[in-house]
């Protein structure tokens, strides 16, 4: 099994939102583009093919997870993205790695 230190890590997170998807897509950017700017780490959003109220945001080849992370739950706290996610749905966060 790889050691989480053992090179970049890559988040996908998923969860449904409840909002405007076009309310919500614009407040997931503006949160990216505020992200990107702090770590310097850009972000993609992407919606479930035959399910758009599904979203999944991927942040690759993130070099301190620590830092991003701080950053990233920063982010998410002042846009407000709690407000978008569907009641009784949350926020997955899955981290991964190169296979050795």
């Amino acid at each position: 099994m790889t050691e989480s230190g053992a090179g970049p890590t890559h988040y996908f997170i998923y969860y449904r939102v409840r909002a405007d998807a076009a309310l919500a897509r614009a407040t997931v950017r503006a949160m990216q583009a505020s992200l990107a700017t702090r770590t310097g780490v850009a972000g993609r959003l992407l919606e479930r093919c035959g399910d758009d109220a599904t979203w999944m945001e991927i942040y690759e080849s993130v070099t301190d997870p620590a830092v991003f992370e701080a950053a990233l739950d920063s982010k998410i706290e002042a846009h407000k993205l709690a407000a978008l996610i569907e009641p009784g749905s949350t926020r997955h966060l899955e981290r991964f790695v190169e296979c050795a």
